[in-house]
């Protein structure tokens, strides 16, 4: 039983990193076999097809950041009955930076990984996460809505997906954007930093009146 529990970590490891630094559609199983020194049929045994391996790298983060995020979205509005945006994603960023206990770099991974899958049109990752995390999900688009009652459904569906598509870009450039500030202004930003700069914009984004 250990040597299967090993088996199936090394796997889910080697996948991991190479998903995030690879994206999904260009990593072989073959390559994600080489690297964790097992053979295809270790990978057919613990998951069964490749869609089924990347639900289990990113349900390792989902399973701990999810449940986390709702219950500080919970703590807030048990607080604060008229919570601002800036405090709702605000609420996301102990949950985020906590990933990096559960995984050395897990918060950089973890998002490296929510950007694979959005730009790679990952359209399974959509409904494993809609339907295991679907009431997590639903929490956290109701704090936002009632946050800015002013937008309408509509409307808060694309602002939703501009906010998730600026935090994927931003994360897929951070490596990058942290040397340019460092060089051109002297900040020294680190993953923490880089998210609470962005998250003033995304409320600000995401509040602006409708205009016709």
């Amino acid at each position: 039983m250990a040597n299967r529990s090993d088996t199936k970590t090394r796997i889910l490891d080697a996948a991991e990193k190479l998903f995030a630094e690879r994206g999904f559609s260009e990593t072989s199983l073959r390559l994600i076999t080489s690297k964790a020194e097992v053979n295809l049929a270790s990978v057919n045994y613990h998951f069964g097809s490749k869609k089924e391996l990347i639900r289990a790298v990113l349900a390792r983060y989902l399973d701990v950041f999810m449940p986390a995020a709702s219950s500080e979205i919970a703590s807030l509005q048990s607080t604060d009955k008229e919570a601002s945006l800036n405090d709702i994603f605000s609420t996301l960023v102990k949950p985020l930076l906590d990933l990096n206990q559960l995984r050395s770099e897990g918060t950089r991974t973890f998002l490296q990984l929510l950007g694979r899958g959005y730009i790679e049109s990952q359209g399974h990752l959509r409904w494993f996460i809609t339907t295991h995390y679907g009431d997590h999900l639903t929490q956290f688009v109701k704090a936002v809505a009632d946050s800015a009652p002013h937008i309408p459904p509509a409307e808060m569906f694309w602002r939703l997906h501009f906010t998730l598509g600026t935090v994927v870009f931003t994360m897929a450039s951070a490596d990058a954007l942290t040397e340019i500030a460092a060089a051109d202004f002297g900040e020294h930003n680190d993953i923490e930093a880089v998210i609470r700069k962005v998250i003033p914009y995304l409320s600000a984004g995401v509040a602006v009146p409708v205009t016709a």
